[in-house]
């Protein structure tokens, strides 16, 4: 796979040890609580997206303005951000999306104390909250200097652990509830990656609902762009356009004399507002 959050060996390695639910119907409750006439219209994207690690030139988004992708994912910040972004400024954001991307923020916040990647910032038990606060905090700050308004989703990057590991599992319970509900008073749409077999599962899966995120984008390799065919939990979940499926990774790929190393995306899902 293409080396975005972690580093390549560091994923593998912590997937070997091992999106708010929105029910039809309640997802404006869900996302932007009792004020919800106060929140801009949610602005999404149905098509396929990439993402990768770092955000291409200017002109290698102009080249790959061809149709097959209509929005791509940038890494907006996080202390675990894998590569330097020198395109990813105001102006790119700005031009990239008059040429009629739409853009998908990831912020790789901290990780779980479980997971055997090394990392710069994990959290624990005891600063699972704060921190859930503090880095949703510096994700609107990132995005709001990036030219994303307010009511866009920015989505959580949170990467394989043991989901097994009871108290490991209920930290991150706890660090992306916090995550979410700092997003939300801050008029942010709260969305959220992570991986089938663990991450996004334990979101998913979660009996008590209270401040998940409202968005889901799960890591699923099995090729098949769709949010909907290989869909492994509730049905009723992360419906009415709250989802996102990356269905393939390393896929080296060019257009318009421009070679990218990309994920593939499978998108129903909320993007940035910028304008």
């Amino acid at each position: 796979m293409s080396r975005h959050r972690l580093s390549r060996r560091g994923r593998y390695i912590a997937w070997s040890t091992a999106g708010v639910v929105v029910v039809a119907g309640a997802g404006i409750a869900a996302q932007t609580s009792t004020a919800a006439s106060a929140w801009p219209a949610e602005k999404t994207y149905t098509g396929r997206a990439f993402d990768t690690c770092t955000a291409p030139s200017l002109a290698a988004m102009r080249a790959w303005k061809t149709g097959f992708y209509g929005a791509a994912a940038v890494y907006i910040g996080g202390k675990n951000r894998g590569c330097a972004q020198p395109n990813l400024t105001a102006s790119w954001v700005k031009s990239v999306n008059s040429s009629g991307w739409k853009l998908i923020p990831l912020y790789v916040g901290a990780q779980p104390p479980c997971q055997t990647s090394k990392n710069p910032e994990k959290f624990t038990a005891a600063t699972a909250a704060s921190l859930g606060a503090s880095n949703a905090k510096d994700a609107v700050a990132k995005a709001s200097a990036l030219g994303m308004k307010a009511g866009s989703a920015i989505y959580l990057d949170m990467e394989p652990y043991d989901v097994a590991d009871k108290a490991c599992n209920d930290a991150v319970l706890t660090y992306v509830r916090s995550f979410s509900r700092t997003l939300r008073a801050k008029t942010y749409r709260a969305g959220y990656y992570g991986f089938s077999s663990s991450s996004a599962k334990a979101v998913a899966t979660a009996t008590d609902r209270t401040d998940l995120p409202g968005n889901l984008w799960y890591a699923l390799w099995d090729k098949k762009n769709t949010t909907t065919a290989d869909w492994p939990w509730d049905p009723k979940l992360f419906t009415n356009h709250s989802r996102g499926h990356q269905y393939m990774v390393n896929s080296k790929e060019t257009r318009g004399g421009y070679t990218i190393t990309v994920d593939r995306n499978a998108w129903d899902a909320p993007v940035a507002i910028i304008g």
